[in-house]
């Protein structure tokens, strides 16, 4: 079974900068894309970018397009997730995910465990 591991949350002033990780152990990544979603209190659990793993194309929500950067690196089998000019909106638990499909709708597999994420106003 594939499990996720997520690092880099935390505490940012608005406008700064947050970059989240997610290393995938126990077997290869490649069958899969990486996907992130994220959730804020009150609300529904959204898409936020994805990547393939075989050719490294990427895909944003309207939300973060310009301002997210999603990344890979096969050979570590991890994920990243840049994240600029951050607001109080954005303000989440962030979640990495394995994709069988990128969608529309995004189909996914496995979940890591959520990392939170708070922008200050």
């Amino acid at each position: 079974q594939v499990q996720l591991v997520e690092s880099g949350g935390g505490l940012v002033q608005g406008g700064g900068s947050l970059r989240l990780s997610c290393a995938a152990s126990g077997r290869t990544f490649s069958r899969y894309a990486m996907g992130w979603f994220r959730q804020a209190p009150g609300k529904e659990r959204e898409f936020v970018a994805a990547i393939t793993w075989s050719f490294g194309n990427t895909y944003y929500a309207d939300a973060v397009k310009g301002r997210f950067t999603v990344s890979r690196d096969n050979a570590r089998n991890t994920g990243f997730l840049e994240m600029n000019s951050l607001s109080p909106e954005d303000t989440a638990l962030y979640y990495c995910a394995a994709l069988i499909r990128v969608g529309p709708p995004p189909l996914v597999s496995f979940w890591g465990q959520g990392t939170q994420v708070t922008v200050s106003s």
